[in-house]
C-alpha cells in the first residue's frame, strides 16, 4: 500500500445483547479488537456499540482520536455511531453529529417512521502527509422504518456540501438497504436526486474482494444482504474488500463484516 494511500473501514460491530448467548460482547470483544488491529485502517467508523463497547475498543485500539456522541438525548444514552482516524497522521479541522429527522439539530430526535434515533458523526481532516482535508460521515440507517431510509439518505446528501466545504468525502456505514433499495439509489445520484458520491465498490479499478455480502449469523454468510457500503466524492478508490476475518475456528466477531476500502484523496 502506498504510503499516501487512506485506509478506510467500517464495521457494524453488533450492539451488546444477552440473548446473544456465547457470541455476547465478553464473548466477541476481542476478535472484534483483533480484526480492526489487523487491517490497520487510517480512519474507521462503527455502527451500534453502547458507551461500554465504544469505551472498550477505545482502550484496546491504540494510536486513534475518536469522534462521537450516542444517538440518545444524552451524551452516553443508547448506541454510538463513532469514528476514529490516526492520530499521528489527521489532525481534526472540525467534527460534529447530526439526527436524521426533520429537527437534525436537536439531540435524540427520531425521523419520520425510524424505530430509534439515527445520527450522522462526521469530522473534517486534514492528512498531514498530503496536506490535503477530507471529510468522513459515518452513519447507520433505520433498520424498520422504509420512509426513514429514504429521508436520511436525502439528508445526508443535503448536508454534505455543508460538511465537506469542497473537499473530498467518504460517507460509510450501515445503510440496512442493499443496492436496489431506494436510499442506495439516493445516495449513488442513480435516481432524479442528485448526488457526489459513487460506491466504492462499483469504483474499483480491481476485483471487489470478498463476499458479496456483508451480513453474517455469526456462524455463516447471510447471502443477498450487502447493506454496509462505503460511498466517496473526488476519491481514487485503489482497492475494496469485505473482510471475512473469523474470531477462531467457524466463527465471526459480528453479525456484519467490515469493509475496507484504500482510498487516494
Amino acid at each position: 500500500m502506498d504510503a499516501d494511500t487512506v485506509r478506510v473501514c467500517t464495521y457494524n460491530v453488533r450492539r451488546d445483547v444477552a440473548d446473544d448467548g456465547e457470541y455476547d460482547w465478553a464473548g466477541r470483544r476481542d476478535a472484534v479488537a483483533s480484526t480492526l488491529r489487523f487491517h490497520r485502517p487510517d480512519l474507521v467508523g462503527l455502527q451500534e456499540p453502547l458507551a461500554h463497547q465504544y469505551d472498550d475498543l477505545r482502550a484496546a485500539l491504540e494510536g486513534y482520536e475518536w469522534v462521537g456522541r450516542s444517538r440518545g438525548a444524552g451524551e452516553r444514552e443508547e448506541e454510538f455511531c463513532p469514528l476514529g482516524y490516526r492520530a499521528d497522521r489527521f489532525d481534526r479541522l472540525d467534527a460534529g453529529t447530526f439526527w436524521l429527522s426533520s429537527t437534525p439539530d436537536e439531540p435524540g430526535s427520531v425521523g419520520w417512521d425510524a424505530s430509534w434515533p439515527r445520527i450522522v458523526t462526521w469530522a473534517r481532516l486534514r492528512d498531514r502527509r498530503t496536506g490535503r482535508a477530507v471529510a468522513y460521515l459515518n452513519t447507520h440507517l433505520d433498520h424498520e422504518g422504509p420512509r426513514a431510509r429514504r429521508e436520511g439518505a436525502g439528508l445526508l446528501v443535503d448536508r454534505l456540501a455543508g460538511v465537506r466545504a469542497g473537499d473530498p468525502a467518504v460517507v460509510a456505514g450501515d445503510f440496512n438497504c442493499t443496492t436496489d433499495g431506494a436510499p442506495y439509489a439516493i445516495l449513488a445520484g442513480a435516481g432524479d436526486r442528485e448526488s457526489p458520491l459513487t460506491d466504492a465498490r462499483e469504483a474499483t479499478p480491481h476485483r471487489p474482494h470478498g463476499p458479496t455480502t456483508t451480513r453474517t449469523d455469526y456462524e455463516s454468510l447471510v447471502p443477498g444482504r450487502r447493506i454496509d457500503h462505503v460511498f466517496v466524492a473526488d476519491c481514487d478508490v485503489e482497492g475494496y474488500g469485505v473482510a471475512t476475518d473469523m474470531g477462531g475456528d467457524g466463527w465471526y466477531p459480528s453479525d456484519h463484516l467490515p469493509v475496507v476500502v484504500d482510498l487516494r484523496v
